[in-house]
């Protein structure tokens, strides 16, 4: 298994399909729409990693970084590759690159319904917080 960064005109179609297809907790929303990722993709490229396997798209997980906190966003790992070290090696690298834009904590969100989502973040060593999230769309 290699661990890359996410290249669009090859990866695009196959990120999109892991999404949609075996990750519970995943919701698809209008930031995860072609354009939107490409302008991800401008800002910080070496934040959004791709797994993959005999030259097979695996997993995925696009990270952020603002100047202050980091954010994990859709790490998802194909249904029938889950337990093998794919999203721990995801975590791994995306971590060594925020550290190296000098982030000191990231947050994720995981849908309450996800619970393996959660034990396997708290595997790594995150922690649930006791906050709401609220949210605005600003079109």
């Amino acid at each position: 298994m290699n661990v890359r960064e996410f290249v669009y005109e090859n990866d695009l179609q196959a990120v999109l399909e892991l999404w949609r297809g075996g990750s519970p907790g995943i919701r698809i929303s209008p930031s995860d729409d072609p354009a939107e990722i490409r302008k991800k993709l401008q800002r910080d490229p070496d934040l959004f990693l791709i797994a993959e396997e005999d030259a097979r798209i695996v997993g995925a997980v696009v990270g952020g970084f603002d100047g202050r906190r980091g954010m994990v966003y859709h790490l998802a790992v194909e249904t029938t590759q889950r337990g093998r070290g794919i999203g721990r090696a995801l975590m791994r690298e995306l971590e060594v690159s925020l550290r190296r834009k000098g982030c000191l904590k990231y947050y994720l969100l995981v849908t309450k319904d996800n619970q393996d989502a959660v034990a396997f973040y708290q595997r790594l060593g995150c922690e649930v917080m006791d906050l709401l999230v609220l949210g605005k769309v600003i079109k």
